[in-house]
């Protein structure tokens, strides 16, 4: 069973962040601490990331691209249309893997039940091993400090990493800004 990472996105007034750990472990075994979890999609203006098996989620990648690339990018059209397509092929239903999808005006998580959730509040969401330490400490931070939407998501998963032993300090985001 993989155990890894914590992905924590915000969905702010001036940006759109996804931030990550590195950390992949393997039962009681670190076996990498500097994997990247997060990227860019459609042309630059989706932004993922992903916690689960490695394999699955990278797979996972490719065909939510295509449904972006078939629906030109629509991102509400995109995760509907995959979570489908997750939840009735037999294959894919066995994937264990779960997303965060992001863009300017939305954010989704995607589950392997062909779930498609949108935050309560519309701006936070996390998933994997420290996503509950991370999101708690985002919404703290976001009501109690004065920090940019990059920083609140760095912050928030060092918070994690400090209580989570399947998440480190080797954090990554990506950003898209308001033009």
């Amino acid at each position: 069973m993989f155990d890894a990472t914590t992905i924590l996105a915000y969905r702010g007034k001036n940006k759109s962040v996804i931030g990550g750990d590195g950390q992949v472990t393997f039962g009681d075994s670190v076996l990498k601490g500097n994997a990247t979890k997060i990227r860019t999609l459609y042309h630059g203006k989706i932004l993922a990331g992903f916690a689960g098996s490695t394999a699955d989620a990278f797979n996972l990648f490719d065909m939510f691209e295509e449904f972006l690339e078939n629906k030109k990018g629509d991102l509400l059209k995109s995760v509907v249309e995959f979570s489908k397509a997750w939840r009735k092929d037999k294959v894919l239903r066995r994937l264990e893997a779960m997303m965060i999808v992001l863009n300017k005006e939305h954010i989704f998580i995607l589950t392997g039940n062909g779930d498609v959730v949108e935050p309560e509040d519309g701006e936070i969401a996390s998933i994997g091993s420290g996503g509950n330490f991370a999101i708690s400490a985002a919404r703290a931070l976001k009501k109690h400090a004065s920090l940019d939407e990059e920083d609140l998501v760095k912050e928030s998963l060092h918070i994690a990493a400090d209580l989570c032993i399947y998440t480190n300090h080797n954090i990554k985001t990506l950003i898209l800004e308001d033009a």
